[in-house]
């Protein structure tokens, strides 16, 4: 007998010998035990050995609901769905930003026919899927999260509530839906698939990869990359043609003594420590700033260095140059900090949205976008994921981190096709600075390749 018991499964009356693989005796209970995801492998085992055995640990069931759309399904949508049913119905897929991951995903849901559980990183995203569920299937759909606690055989939930909530709904879903599945490789949030029998697993991104490599994590809890389109493949046809243009502006005299002071002061504190690179250089660093008075100057002189890059007066020139050029087009303007989204804001009288917005003010700024009320937004990195923007024709970055994900986000949000629209992203660097490595190996990606400008 196979029960479920608070993310895992117990293992009852197995004849000496046969115990699948994955179990371990748990003296407290005197019976085999294995985490959750075995499941699926489990029963496979038990099915090609020819064992009987009582399952009392599903406690999913068919979701018996047709779907409704009135979209029809793109070419490498069907085939997305199609590559993730041959790989067994567990899998990646990874389509840009504007492809329509969810309407797959929905596709998905149908396919199985089982009760469905939905992870989303943000209560945005958790709204939006609670919206497009309702609407691709009817009748009750669940919500998990944000003070909300109602379960049913359709539900969203975040990956906070996902994880915090597995050891009591892990049997209860026979497929789980991963968005922005990239979020899924660590230590809490893992829990949620581990904990989790679902023997159908989908995950959905555009950028499945991670600067720490732990991306490679989630073959084990979700299952290999299914399918894959890039924006590249996809622009001109089902995403709009686009081009990316680098403008390089150069420091005044004025910023220029102060950012490189600023390099100087920090640089000298790490050589002084024997402190290399990279994340784990970055991680160690910010442990000895803390130990010392010589390291917190250290670090607020890397801070300062940062607010200098990122809002300096050549930046904000080129934005107000951009505007007049781009008058006719909806723009979002990017930047990786909420000072220097304020700065923009007041300077040139542009609406703001960060995550100090309250959810009223901003759904009001989105829909005057999408009217074409408001022409131009600014924001900082709150947009990046886990929002349905209305279509923007103009992209504009002055500064953001040096991940290719954040950049390949941003360039999806003007991707969304529409007669005659050529979308372009700036991106605004700093000539002399560590911004020009970042945009570097940002520009490894495939999106960036081709049709791109400098100047």
């Amino acid at each position: 007998m196979l029960r479920f018991d608070r993310g895992t499964l117990l293992l009852e009356h197995a004849p000496d010998g046969e115990v699948p693989e994955g179990f371990t005796f748990d003296p407290r209970v005197q019976l085999h035990r294995a985490p959750a995801i075995t499941y699926h492998r489990v029963v496979m085992d038990l099915h090609r050995r020819k064992l009987p055995y009582d399952d009392q640990a599903r406690a999913y069931t068919p979701l018996g609901r047709p779907h409704h759309s009135e979209r029809t399904p793109r070419d490498y949508q069907q085939e997305a769905v199609e590559a993730w049913r041959s790989a067994g119905r567990r899998g990646v897929v990874v389509l840009p930003t504007g492809a329509g991951k969810s309407f797959v995903a929905e596709l998905a849901i149908a396919l199985c026919d089982r009760s469905a559980l939905v992870v989303a990183p943000t209560l945005d995203l958790v709204g939006q899927w609670y919206d497009s569920l309702k609407r691709a299937f009817g009748g009750p759909v669940g919500i998990v999260g944000g003070g909300v606690h109602e379960v049913e055989d359709l539900t969203v939930t975040t990956y906070d509530s996902a994880y915090l909530h597995v050891e009591k709904y892990g049997a209860r879903f026979g497929l789980v839906v991963f968005d922005e599945v990239h979020h899924l490789p660590s230590r809490s949030y893992a829990q949620a698939a581990e904990g989790s029998l679902a023997p159908f697993r989908l995950g959905l991104t555009a950028t499945p990869e991670r600067p720490d490599g732990a991306h490679a994590w989630v073959d084990e809890l979700v299952g290999p990359v299914a399918y894959r389109r890039g924006i590249r493949e996809l622009a001109g046809s089902f995403l709009a043609p686009y081009r990316t243009e680098l403008l390089e502006v150069a420091l005044t005299e004025h910023e220029r003594a102060a950012y490189d002071a600023c390099m100087e002061a920090y640089r000298s504190f790490k050589n002084s420590r024997g402190i290399g690179g990279g994340r784990g250089g970055w991680n160690h660093f910010l442990r000895e700033a803390a130990r010392s008075g010589e390291g917190r100057r250290a670090l607020k002189a890397w801070r300062e260095g940062r607010r200098i890059l990122q809002g300096n007066e050549a930046k904000l020139a080129r934005v107000e140059e951009l505007l007049r050029r781009h008058h006719d087009d909806r723009v979002l303007v990017f930047t990786n900090d909420n000072a220097t989204v304020y700065r923009l804001s007041e300077a040139l009288l542009l609406p703001a949205i960060t995550h100090q917005t309250d959810l009223k003010e901003r759904t009001q700024l989105l829909e005057d976008f999408a009217e074409g009320r408001l022409p131009v937004l600014v924001t900082s990195r709150v947009l990046n994921e886990g929002v349905d923007l209305p279509s923007a024709d103009v992209a504009v970055v002055l500064s953001g981190t040096s991940t290719v994900r954040e950049h390949v986000q941003r360039l999806g949000r003007i991707l969304r096709p529409k007669e005659g629209k050529q979308a372009v992203l700036y991106e605004l660097v700093v000539e002399g600075s560590s911004e020009q490595f970042a945009s570097q190996r940002r520009r490894d990606h495939d999106a960036y390749r081709g049709g791109s400008e400098s100047s």
